[in-house]
Parts: structure tokens; sequence; C-alpha cells
């Protein structure tokens, strides 16, 4: 009777910890995912991305944007690329993502994976692996990309306010980054993505006339650049106006935005602040990578894959969309 009753509970006890393995190994992302049932899926996206590469050098920054802006906002999960309709509130309405560009590219890697693989390859899954393409078009270094992502069937525009805004403090960033799980290290590698791209005038004039109602520019702001800022953005001009977020080489994917911020030629308020800020722990990651381009990219691909990893719908939850704009 005793032998019967261990041997019921070690059965027992097997069952229980293939449950709970079988249940974590659904909510885990793979780098093979695809290999059975759309082999080709990094061939294809390229295929599209290559040619609107060519006609608009930074489609990949406005992507790997795009993705970082849907991950902060209920995880992974494609919610940034539904359009308003069938009782949803686009999060593409709110103010953090009005500025967001690269919908079409999406739309047409979405129908080129269609025609091969119909209806296996999640939106939230596209966003991931065409910001990696997106990288190592401009120069920079590829990473392992891991899938299994499925698709909301809802938006949360209320959310867009996790998403960091060029207007707050390095301490509220930083809260903003722990709060999905990553740390300053993290913080400091993915804003190096600000390597390659554009933002408007309206992000950083603040920062070039009356700083904090000081009626004096942002001290942390160069001499030379402050004038060649000013000159691009006159006050009360154009707030659309685009600028460079590196002067240097803004096309590259490289290190020079951490050496700009060595020079104060950050164009951000929040890029600056990550090496301006005394006593702040980014400042030596920020003199680390400004040392090594090959520290930033050795760190960029992991701190992608942590970013891409938060909160995913996986196994039966979430949808596969056939259009990336609506749910099914």
């Amino acid at each position: 009777m005793v032998s019967f009753n261990y041997i019921g509970l070690i059965t027992i006890i097997i069952i229980i910890v293939m449950q709970i393995s079988s249940g974590s190994s659904a909510c885990k992302l793979s780098p093979t995912f695809y290999c059975k049932s759309c082999p080709n899926i990094t061939d294809v996206v390229a295929s599209v991305l290559r040619p609107a590469f060519q006609k608009d050098i930074v489609i990949g920054a406005k992507i790997i944007r795009m993705h970082f802006h849907d991950c902060m906002v209920n995880g992974c999960d494609g919610s940034i690329l539904l359009d308003n309709g069938n009782g949803i509130q686009s999060e593409k309405d709110a103010v953090p993502n009005q500025s967001v560009l690269g919908f079409d590219v999406i739309d047409d890697i979405k129908t080129a994976l269609e025609n091969v693989c119909p209806g296996v390859v999640s939106c939230a899954d596209i966003l991931a692996i065409t910001s990696e393409i997106g990288v190592t078009l401009a120069g920079g270094p590829g990473w392992t990309v891991q899938f299994g992502r499925r698709d909301s069937r809802n938006a949360n525009r209320a959310g867009t306010t996790a998403i960091p805004s060029p207007f707050e403090s390095l301490q509220a960033i930083k809260k903003k980054f722990t709060d999905v799980g990553l740390d300053s290290t993290d913080l400091v590698a993915l804003s190096g993505a600000h390597s390659y791209g554009r933002a408007r005038c309206g992000a950083f004039v603040h920062r070039l006339y009356n700083f904090s109602n000081t009626g004096a520019p942002d001290p942390t702001v160069e001499a030379s650049y402050l004038q060649t800022l000013r000159r691009r953005c006159p006050n009360g001009g154009n707030a659309n106006v685009i600028e460079n977020l590196d002067q240097d080489t803004p096309d590259l994917f490289d290190n020079k935005y951490f050496t700009n911020l060595q020079s104060e030629k950050g164009l951000l308020q929040t890029d600056q602040e990550l090496f301006s800020t005394s006593g702040a722990d980014t400042v030596s990651i920020v003199n680390k990578y400004g040392q090594s381009q090959n520290a930033f990219f050795r760190q960029f691909g992991p701190s992608m894959i942590k970013m891409a990893a938060i909160s995913p719908l996986t196994g039966t939850n979430g949808e596969i969309r056939r259009n990336c704009r609506r749910p099914n």
C-alpha cells in the first residue's frame, strides 16, 4: 500500500512537472519557430526591405522605432499596426506615434509573406525581423531574431503613455525601461539606434531657446551645434522640419551617436542626459560605447532580443493577422 502511494505520488509529480515545463516552453520565443512553416522568412522580408531601403535610406530607423513603440505598449504584439475601426482606437493617433512612419513597408512585407506562407507569420514577428535586417543594411550588427509572437486583436491608445518622450528626464525614462524589465545597459544600447534616423524640430526646439523656462538654451548643447540647430529650427518656425539625429554619419549605424554625446552634440534631451546627468550610471556606459564600436555592437543585439521579448502573445493567445492593419 505504501509502495503504491509512493509510485502514485511520483507519477503525479512527473505529470505536474511536465505540465509546468510544457506551459513555460509555450511562452518562449525561438529562432527556429518558422523552420518548417516558413523557412524562407528572412529572405522574403529582405527581398522587400532592400528596395525600400534604396528608396528611403532611413526606412530601417523608422521600422526599429515602430518596433520599440509597439513593445512598450502591452508588449510586442503588433498593436501599433492596427487602424481605427471594428471598435479599435488606433495607437497610431496617440501623440507618441503620430510621427511613426513605415507602415506601408510592413504592409508590403506582410503581403509577400502571405503569398509564400499564408496565415503563418505574425505582424509582431515581422517587426522584429525587419528591425534586424534594417540595422544590418545600414552597417550595424546582426543578431539572432527570436520568433513565435502572435498578434493582439485590439490596441491600447491610453497605454502609449508608457512610450518614452523626448521631453522627459533621465529618471523618468529609466523608470519606463525598468517597468518592462530593461536596465541601464539596455537603455543606453537601445538609444544607440539613434545613430541613424531623423527627428522633427518640435522634438528638440525647446532646448534651443527657452530650456525649462530659463530664457536660455540647454547648457548641455555645444555652442557651435546650438547655432547649427537654431538655423535649422528658428524660434517659432516649422516644428515639422527634419534634422539628422547624428550629424556625422546620419545614415550609418555606428557608434558616432555616443561620441556625439561626449561632445554635447546629442540632438534630443533624452539622448544628451545619458551622458550629461551627473552621477548617472549611464555615463560610464556611454563612454564605453564611445570608445569601442565593437562593445556597442556586441551589446545591441542582446538588448534588442531582450526588448523584443517584452510580454509577447504566444501559444493560443492572440492570432496571426492576415492584414496587419485589422484583426481577422
